[in-house]
C-alpha cells in the first residue's frame, strides 16, 4: 500500500493510513492547547502578586512541558499512542513516520529532560523561587539546541521531507518556530534578570 509522504520512495512497511481527518486532529490538538493555556492563566491569577509576564510564562512552560511529555514522549516510547497526530505532522516531516534515529533521539531527550524541567519552571515562577531564571535559561538553551539539531539534520539528510509548500511552512517551519523565538526571548529576559541579581549582590558586598 502506498503512503502520502515525501519522498515517494520512502519505505514504510506495514503503513496504516490516517483514520482521522486533518481538521479533526488539528481541532483536538488546538482545543486541548487552548484549554491548558486558559486554565493556567486563570490559576496563575490566584498565585499572589505575579506580573502578567510571569503568568504568560507559566502558560508557556505548562504548554511546552505537557507537549514534550504527552505528545513527544509517546512518540519515542509508545509509538502507537497519539499515532494519528504524528502521521498528520509527518506530512511536513516524514522523518517522524519513518522513525528516523536522530529525530527519535532528540525527541526522547526533550521528553525526558525538558518536559519535567518545563513543568518545574511553572512551579518556580508561581512560588517565586530563586532558581527560576537559571532554570528557565537552561531549558531555553536546551530547546534552542534541539531546534538547531532538528533543522540541521533535515538539511544534511536532503531537505525533502514534506509533501508540499503548505506543509513545509505550516508544519515544518511554522509549528517549530514557536520553540525558537519564544525560548530566545525568555533566555534574554532571564539572562538580564540573572545579571541584575549578581550586580545587586556585588553592590551589597562592597
Amino acid at each position: 500500500m502506498g503512503h502520502p509522504y515525501a519522498p515517494p520512495e520512502l519505505e514504510l512497511p506495514g503503513f496504516v493510513p490516517l483514520k482521522l481527518s486533518q481538521g479533526e486532529i488539528l481541532v483536538s490538538y488546538l482545543g486541548a492547547s487552548l484549554f491548558v493555556l486558559l486554565a493556567v492563566w486563570l490559576v496563575s491569577g490566584r498565585c499572589g502578586r505575579l506580573s502578567k509576564t510571569d503568568r504568560l510564562l507559566m502558560c508557556w512552560w505548562a504548554f511546552t512541558g505537557l507537549t514534550h511529555i504527552m505528545i513527544e514522549g509517546p512518540f519515542v516510547f509508545t509509538p502507537d499512542f497519539f499515532d494519528e497526530v504524528w502521521k498528520e505532522y509527518s506530512k511536513g516531516d516524514s522523518r517522524y513516520v519513518a522513525r528516523d534515529a536522530a529525530t527519535v533521539t532528540v525527541e526522547g531527550i526533550t521528553a525526558v529532560l525538558e518536559g519535567p524541567a518545563s513543568l518545574l519552571a511553572v512551579y518556580a515562577i508561581a512560588s517565586q523561587k530563586s532558581f527560576s531564571h537559571i532554570l528557565q535559561f537552561t531549558v531555553c538553551l536546551g530547546q534552542l539546541y534541539g531546534c538547531l539539531v532538528y533543522f540541521i539534520t533535515a538539511y544534511l539528510d536532503g531537505f525533502n521531507f514534506w509533501v508540499g509548500p503548505f506543509y513545509f511552512w505550516a508544519y515544518f517551519i511554522g509549528a517549530n518556530s514557536f520553540w525558537i523565538w519564544i525560548p530566545m526571548l525568555i533566555a534574554i529576559r532571564s539572562w538580564k534578570k540573572i545579571c541584575a541579581a549578581f550586580q545587586a549582590e556585588k553592590v551589597k558586598t562592597k
